[in-house]
């Protein structure tokens, strides 16, 4: 029987879902739960010189209300890298100073979510406002402080060694490129409860992408030993790397649980969850490229702001990652980059699909197609003269990365062959020969990013249950990637046991001993090798114990299909469930951890009609390649690339957090944020190719981001090339019909 591995399997965890529904941190049933409401800052700087409480606590079902002074005990919220400024740390509710709309202020614990709402509506504080600093590229200016006793509005520095050298060009272009603020919008929005035990432990429902992160998070906080913390993550309602870090609103729920004396539960609303919970993105970027007329690229610099909001997260070092892929699929050795993170009064910025990587693909694909515009060459033409070659083995990149594998000139001919790339460039000819109002756009993006990115290894166990089935232990945690049913079949491979006889656990450190973050792609490629392994020692166990019952060798016992025999006489054998059968346990367990990071890659071409006289963009049409090595389920796989492309195309057309110049949220609601839907996008057209790398025994690379990465620029590059012949060479994202008619009426005769 061949390998369940690379079949199309219809995922597991789909009946339970749809038909009984899930079941997230907001369903689960505590006795005697209050619940916890936030008053939040509506200014985005400002002196907190007063609150009264006074007609709050007189509100019926206030259980009590504690302020920032409060809460003094608890410190300030442990920094996610320690080299950020120490002033920089955030409170988990404000006492002398707030930073941007959104922070807490006051937390009201009531009976009911209602009875919060009400008490918090009746708190008053009194603000004396502070100069306010929205825009990063002046926050780096210095001119005014979110943090005036430092004097500096940077966070960090990041660069390589040198810049790029463009006095050899024949041609240089510049271009100021913005990755502009987003929201991850996930459905089932931040959601915690805490309660401790009699004997003192604390348990933590979650929301997050990382149960034992969590953990050793809350045991610093509260000065615990982590076998005193237990952290369960049910159902998750979408995360999308915001998710990643656990913030201070909810992790002071132990603290308040235990002031209270009974469970505590938080679940933001919509509104809260847009303003309040940290966006992604929020890169500035300026970049030149040079090179000679004959389609050569030969320098590439790019410089970048990034905007960290109040408090410094994760997208504080992100410029970290958008360097590391600087040069993308390209040759290019002469090529430099400067970063410099800031704060801003605005809600922090945190990892959103792709993290790092979408930035630095956007920059070098629209520089590329900005580059063969003026020296008038095609743009897939200058992509084939400047690709790093097919390589089987490590190569370095011009900023010193090491990709492990990849074929970049084969990802974009699939592409262009499956979009017919030459009749679509006759139609676009014929359009503007026409004076056809609708103008057809044609847009390429040739990417690779890096997954598993971090060198952290996760936790795979496999043991034997009565009557042979197979329970599962994963360090992972899920939030709709289908980890059930690609754990199940990476066991089932190894195990010969039928997927539906085998029970998965993951979400809960008493259950699972360890466990990283579920973020950068890494989950099989980590955490299914480890199972990989696991399963492989089980079967080794398996095999010592079946030759004791067969009263055979080790070495002539034949492990088949799920049934252990002596070699040559299949007729008589054990199977799982025999080997456990007197009760003894039977079980392995692996930790993994990968020789390199992995780089998937891959080639997306969009299609785009955008009507010149309204400035709308219908995207007609969205070809994808994406390798990411070894595919063990195409119907995860495929189910990934949807998703990581409609958030993509989404970046390039829709979605965009946007403050006014007071650091006022102007987008706090579905209104005024238009997330992507259904009737924006059309049916994906997906391109097989696998490259698998040597990196893991799976042959996997990560595929959650890759759709993100490969489709922002294309379809960036497609509206662009769209309006080209009116004059036009660049926009800012997102290319929304306001955007593109203004533009359109700057350069059309009056």
């Amino acid at each position: 029987m061949g390998s369940i591995l690379g079949n199309r399997v219809a995922r597991i965890e789909d009946p339970r879902l749809l038909t009984e529904g899930g079941r997230y941190v907001d369903d689960i049933p505590l006795v005697g739960a209050a619940r916890l409401v936030y008053v939040r800052s509506p200014v985005a700087h400002a002196a907190v010189t007063g609150i009264d409480l006074s007609e709050a606590k007189a509100v019926d079902g206030v259980v009590a209300i504690f302020t920032g002074d409060d809460l003094a005990d608890l410190g300030l919220a442990p920094h996610l890298n320690p080299s950020f400024p120490t002033e920089m740390r955030r409170p988990f509710v404000a006492s002398d100073t707030v930073r941007y709309v959104g922070q807490p202020v006051v937390a009201v614990i009531a009976e009911t979510e209602a009875a919060g709402a009400d008490a918090a509506d009746l708190v008053v504080v009194d603000y004396d406002p502070r100069p306010v600093v929205v825009d990063p590229e002046v926050a780096v200016l210095d001119e005014s402080f979110v943090y005036p006793e430092l004097g500096t509005n940077v966070v960090q520095r990041f660069g390589t060694k040198t810049a790029a050298e463009f006095s050899d060009c024949e041609v240089v272009v510049a271009e100021r490129i913005v990755n502009q603020r987003m929201t991850a919008a996930p459905i089932e929005p931040r959601s915690g409860a805490a309660y401790w035990t009699d004997d003192g432990r604390l348990v933590h429902y979650s929301a997050c992408q990382g149960a034992h992160p969590t953990r050793d998070l809350l045991a610093t906080i509260y000065g615990l030993d982590p076998a005193q913390v237990r952290v369960i993550v049910p159902d998750m309602g979408g995360g999308f790397g915001a998710k990643s870090r656990t913030y201070p609103e909810e992790l002071a729920l132990g603290f308040y649980a235990r002031a209270v004396g009974r469970p505590v539960k938080w679940t933001e609303t919509r509104s809260e969850n847009m303003v309040a919970m940290p966006h992604g993105r929020a890169q500035f970027q300026h970049a030149r490229m040079g090179g000679r007329r004959d389609g050569r690229i030969t320098a590439y610099q790019l410089d970048v702001v990034q905007d960290s909001g109040a408090y410094p997260l994760i997208g504080a070092v992100l410029p970290m990652m958008t360097l590391r892929m600087t040069t993308g699929v390209y040759e290019l050795p002469n090529a430099g980059f400067s970063g410099v993170s800031v704060v801003t009064n605005t809600v922090s910025t945190t990892a959103f699909r792709g993290a790092g990587r979408p930035e630095a693909a956007v920059a070098i694909e629209r520089m590329v197609d900005r580059f063969a515009a003026e020296i008038g060459m095609d743009p897939a033409e200058v992509r084939r003269r400047n690709f790093v070659p097919r390589f089987t083995e490590p190569y370095t990149t011009g900023v010193g990365t090491p990709y492990d594998v990849g074929d970049y000139p084969e990802a974009l001919d699939r592409a262009l062959a499956a979009a017919g790339y030459d009749q679509l460039r006759h139609e676009q000819e014929r359009r503007r020969s026409a004076g056809d109002p609708v103008a057809l756009g044609i847009g390429l993006s040739v990417y690779v990013e890096v997954t598993a990115g971090q060198p952290a290894p996760e936790f795979g166990a496999v043991e034997v249950q009565p009557g042979g089935r197979l329970r599962v232990r994963s360090g992972a945690t899920p939030f709709g990637q289908g980890h059930d049913t690609t754990w199940a079949m990476i066991v089932a491979d190894r195990t010969g046991v039928a997927i539906e006889d085998i029970d998965v656990v993951r979400g809960d450190t008493d259950l699972v001993p360890a466990g990283g973050l579920t973020v950068g792609s890494r989950s099989v490629q980590l955490g299914g090798a480890a199972l990989a392994e696991a399963s492989g020692q089980l079967v080794e166990l398996a095999r010592r114990r079946a030759a004791d019952l067969l009263e055979a060798a080790v070495d002539d016992v034949v492990f088949d299909e799920g049934r252990f025999h002596v070699a040559g006489t299949p007729a008589r054998g054990v199977g799982w469930g025999d080997l456990v059968a007197d009760g003894t346990a039977l079980a392995a367990e692996g930790s993994f951890q990968g020789a390199m990071p992995t780089f998937p890659f891959g080639a997306h071409v969009a299609v785009v009609d955008v009507d010149t006289e309204t400035g709308f963009v219908r995207l007609a049409r969205l070809v994808a390649v994406d390798d990411a090595g070894r595919i063990l389920n195409p119907v995860v796989a495929e189910g990934q690339v949807h998703g990581g492309i409609a958030q993509g195309v989404a970046q390039a057309l829709l979605e965009a957090v946007v403050y006014d110049d007071d650091g006022q949220p102007r987008t706090a609601n579905f209104v005024d944020y238009p997330v992507i839907g259904a009737t924006e996008l059309p049916s994906f057209e997906l391109e097989h190719m696998e490259t698998p790398t040597f990196a893991n025994p799976l042959g996997a690379k990560g595929i959650g981001e890759s759709g993100t990465i490969g489709s922002i620029p294309a379809v960036y590059n497609a509206v662009i090339d769209a309006l080209g012949h009116l004059g036009i060479r660049h926009l800012e994202t997102p290319l929304t019909p306001e955007r593109i008619w203004k533009a359109l009426s700057t350069t059309r005769p009056t």
